[in-house]
């Protein structure tokens, strides 16, 4: 059912690659329904939004000002949540919110010998969008890890858009929602949503960024607001890469692998050792654990299509493969965790240690569960306090800086043929 490769093999990164492969062309149709949804609430506003909410989720709303959701609603859900829940979601909130806290940028400066003084800058974004799925998707987590770090950045307002199909809400994100600091809360989703807080509407205010997860018409809207309005980042399928040493219980492993492989049928899930017995027994797990899992057809599709097993000749290997990944999740299922993160330079988030499960990672450990994916970890972070700051340089010139500046601008900007630039700085110069 799942691939088993061997990096021994002398086509072994051929088939990787073609294993990692993931097609992220572009539905030309999807690409253009929503920009004409695009160009329809860029040009009619709030009618536009309410002719697509009432169309896509069901709904009979004739005034805007329907579609937001009260605070006190959402303090209402909060409120009226089963103790064990409101527990849960009140202690993964505060764990979010002390890892955050170590993430805030300050504004620096310093002097130079003439007097000039040089710095940085640290501002949060005015106000925020926060896109949440709804209907089956509904993630109360994704609340938490998107709107805990806005706020402890400063981000002035929060906006949550969340469509409920038929009216519906789901409480636990609702009650998210409250305890996460929502400032406001729209019943709206899709590429319509998107469109309202990339442009603004009447009833819905316009953001600097937006972030958060949705289907392939959210994500494609996200793409086509980028530049007018920032947004986090693009994401593909979920991904889990495993190195073990044969020592962790391979049930555990399987379902490890399980846990990110029943998020849908193109996540990718996949188990490195030196340990080929260990490979066949996780194997076994798999075979032995599928039957009782509540998504088995999710998770067997996962597998069977871009999962696999991978034998390397030594950990160190192990780790020149998993750079090669460079893996959302990567879990480091080791007797010496530091001495192997020690030579990875590329993954989302590495969990450390037998003990450590991605899920962990996902819900309640503290660091933002929203990584990069397909490679991106190459050049990308995890979503953080400081995707939610900017920083604006700061050049105060003292006379004698001025003066001396002056001169090798001057001489640079007349080598690039720009007289202005040059004589601008001049006019400084003693």
């Amino acid at each position: 059912m799942i691939k088993k490769l061997n990096a021994a093999d002398t086509d072994f990164l051929k088939q990787l690659q073609e294993l990692l492969a993931w097609d992220e062309s572009d539905d030309l149709d999807i690409q253009q329904r929503v920009l004409a949804i695009l160009a329809d609430v860029r040009a009619t506003g709030d009618a536009a939004v309410l002719n697509y909410t009432n169309r896509f989720d069901h709904r009979t709303v004739t005034d805007a000002s329907e579609l937001e959701l009260p605070k006190a609603v959402l303090k209402a859900a909060w409120e009226n949540l089963p103790t064990e829940q409101a527990h849960a979601l009140q202690t993964a909130a505060e764990r979010i919110r002390a890892y955050s806290e170590h993430q805030k940028l300050a504004s620096w400066q310093y002097e130079e010998a003439d007097g000039t003084v040089l710095g940085q800058k640290i501002t949060p974004l005015d106000r925020v969008g926060l896109y949440v799925p709804g209907g089956k998707a509904a993630y109360p987590s994704s609340v938490l890890m998107n709107a805990i770090p806005a706020k402890v950045a400063g981000v002035g307002e929060l906006i949550m858009v969340v469509p409920t199909p038929n009216g519906e809400t789901n409480e636990l994100v609702l009650a998210a929602a409250y305890i996460a600091g929502v400032d406001r809360a729209f019943s709206i989703g899709g590429a319509q949503a998107v469109a309202a807080l990339a442009y603004g509407t009447d009833t819905i205010p316009a953001v600097a960024k937006i972030v958060g997860p949705g289907n392939i018409y959210v994500a494609t809207a996200k793409k086509l607001v980028f530049g007018h309005v920032g947004i986090d980042m693009i994401a593909g399928p979920s991904e889990i890469l495993v190195i073990c040493d044969g020592k962790t219980n391979p049930d555990w492993i399987a379902m490890d692998m399980f846990s990110q492989a029943e998020h849908d049928e193109n996540a990718q899930a996949i188990l490195i050792s030196d340990d080929g017995d260990f490979l066949a027994a996780v194997e076994q797990s798999i075979h032995k654990l599928l039957p009782d899992m509540e998504r088995a057809d999710i998770i067997r599709a996962s597998l069977s299509t871009r999962g696999a097993l991978i034998k390397v000749d030594s950990l160190d290997r192990a780790a020149e493969v998993a750079n090669s990944i460079a893996p959302e999740h990567l879990e480091l299922s080791v007797a010496d965790p530091d001495a192997l993160c020690a030579k990875i330079r590329h993954a989302g988030a590495i969990f450390m240690g037998r003990y450590t499960a991605e899920a962990l990672g996902d819900y309640c450990a503290g660091p933002n569960h929203v990584l990069p994916t397909s490679s991106t970890a190459r050049f990308s972070s995890p979503l953080g306090v400081y995707d939610f700051q900017k920083r604006t340089s700061l050049i105060n010139c003292s006379a004698t800086g001025a003066d001396t500046l002056g001169k090798i601008a001057s001489v640079l900007a007349r080598g690039e043929s720009l007289t202005a630039h040059a004589r601008s700085a001049e006019y400084r110069i003693k």
